[in-house]
């Protein structure tokens, strides 16, 4: 007979943990309230258009790689993906830069920012090779649950050269002086939710992934990777169970032995939560049962919440990339804004995709599909429809200017989603839209853990535990809890 478990959810993480668990031989069921797989990555489908909710950047694909090779799979059996090239364009104050994926041509970039710059480049980039190579293939796949997983001779070793004890601002700045560069640099680790000054310097392994990885496109967009996961999952023998919102973990005699929805009662050996880890612990089980108190929760640092817009713009938008940031106004006031003062911010930076510049299957002919990110500190009250239109007046008027092309009045579609709705939809803890920060204080054993203290079957999945919030460490985090499950029936 099987052992059974049951799953909570169908994001990333979910699902990464469903496949290894059938893969292990157990008769697993994923149940979602959502119509679809995908969780924070479902899809929207509006007037033609087809957007991604969630992420949208495709970094690290030798992740998705081993993920799927494990299975016996290839990430070309389930879609394929285009290099984009420039990755990203960045809006400074004055004027833009195209980050090309060719590494000489980038060298050449920061050589006309910085002269000298492009050898340090080198050196920059070889120390975080070191540190993508240990993190990835060592570190991120460990539990977290005690010091002595991480009493291992390589990374003892090298434990100088992961800098963990080191800033990545202060790193950075080691190498480069200019302001634009010192941006460039820092930007990839506000994936992580922290400001770069309380970010180990360890995370320069995030400009590795960023440079030398590449950014990549998944054709159909990123629900492809969801599709692909529930394809995979399915051909292992997973359940779904869509429509479905989990009410509580019942407990007897202090193990889980039914999770129930709005609709069943589903008995298990074992619960793993790729849910909310605070709604899990403060709405599904009994105040007895809880490893955390609310006060701990209020004390974690949690990464960011969003604005944002999907848009349906009429016509073509020229002289645009798939991906660009507008860094044209202070980039340190908006994220003290974020994180020192919690607040709506007076001038924000935002991010704009514009997938249908790479799929024309994302938009009608001689349209395109936007969706506008403003970054907003977690927690945030009064996202209000007035506010919501305040805020995408100023940047679209930021994106006009820069285009020198009038988009106003070609708004065919648009739907705004913010720290609410977060709330709402995924009962996310503060409106969070990445989960919690990757602080030096909150990494491996710092992290919740990824099983209960207090109910030895119930287990935890996702960007709250570890290793940490994006889309590659979710992929991993079902593969280590699943691994922390096995263990523990083998005892």
């Amino acid at each position: 007979m099987k052992r059974t478990v049951v799953i909570i959810g169908a994001g990333f993480a979910g699902m990464s943990a469903a496949a290894f668990m059938a893969r292990a031989g157990w008769a697993v069921t994923v149940v979602d309230k959502g119509a679809t797989a995908g969780g924070r990555a479902r899809q929207l489908q509006a007037g033609g258009y087809t957007f991604d909710m969630g992420p949208s950047w495709y970094w690290m694909p030798d992740v998705f790689e081993r993920f799927f090779a494990q299975f016996g799979k290839k990430v070309s059996d389930y879609y394929r993906l285009t290099r984009l090239d420039p990755s990203y364009r960045v809006y400074w104050e004055e004027g833009h830069s195209d980050i090309p994926a060719d590494y000489n041509a980038l060298k050449d970039l920061f050589e006309r920012i910085e002269p000298g710059s492009g050898a340090r480049l080198d050196h920059y980039l070889k120390e975080a090779a070191v540190k993508y190579q240990i993190g990835m293939q060592q570190l991120v796949y460990k539990p977290g649950r005690s010091v002595s997983e991480f009493l291992d001779w390589d990374v003892l070793r090298n434990v100088l050269r992961l800098d963990v004890f080191t800033n990545i601002k202060k790193h950075i700045a080691r190498h480069f002086t200019n302001p634009r560069l010192r941006q460039l640099m820092e930007f990839p680790v506000l994936f992580l939710g922290a400001l770069p000054e309380n970010t180990p310097a360890l995370y320069s392994l995030m400009n590795h992934a960023d440079i030398c990885g590449g950014t990549w496109y998944p054709e159909d967009g990123m629900f492809s990777i969801v599709r692909a996961m529930e394809s995979l999952c399915r051909e292992l023998g997973v359940e779904f169970r869509f429509g479905e919102e989990a009410r509580e973990i019942r407990i007897t005699g202090g193990t889980a032995k039914e999770v129930h929805t709005d609709k069943e009662v589903y008995r298990a050996d074992a619960v793993i939560s790729g849910g909310d880890y605070h709604f899990t612990e403060m709405h599904l089980l009994p105040a007895e049962y809880r490893s955390y108190t609310e006060a701990y929760w209020d004390r974690r640092v949690l990464a960011p919440s969003c604005l944002l817009y999907y848009v349906g713009l009429g016509k073509k938008l020229d002289g645009v990339l798939h991906h660009s940031l507008f860094f044209d106004v202070p980039f340190d006031r908006h994220a003290h804004e974020i994180y020192a003062d919690p607040q709506w911010p007076a001038d924000p930076l935002f991010y704009l995709s514009a997938a249908s510049k790479t799929d024309p299957h994302a938009a009608p002919a001689g349209c395109e599909n936007l969706m506008f990110l403003i970054p907003v500190a977690a927690g945030l009250k009064g996202d209000h429809p007035e506010l919501q239109d305040r805020y995408f007046d100023t940047i679209l008027r930021r994106l006009e200017r820069r285009t020198g092309q009038s988009l106003a009045g070609d708004i065919h579609y648009k739907k705004a989603f913010s720290v609410s709705d977060f709330e709402r939809d995924y009962h996310s803890f503060k409106g969070n839209a990445y989960g919690l920060a990757n602080t030096l204080k909150q990494t491996a054993i710092l992290r919740p853990s990824c099983q209960s203290r207090k109910v030895p079957n119930l287990f935890y999945t996702g960007q709250f535990t570890v290793p940490g919030p994006g889309v590659p460490p979710s992929l991993i985090s079902g593969e280590v809890v699943s691994r922390e499950v096995v263990k523990h029936f083998q005892r």
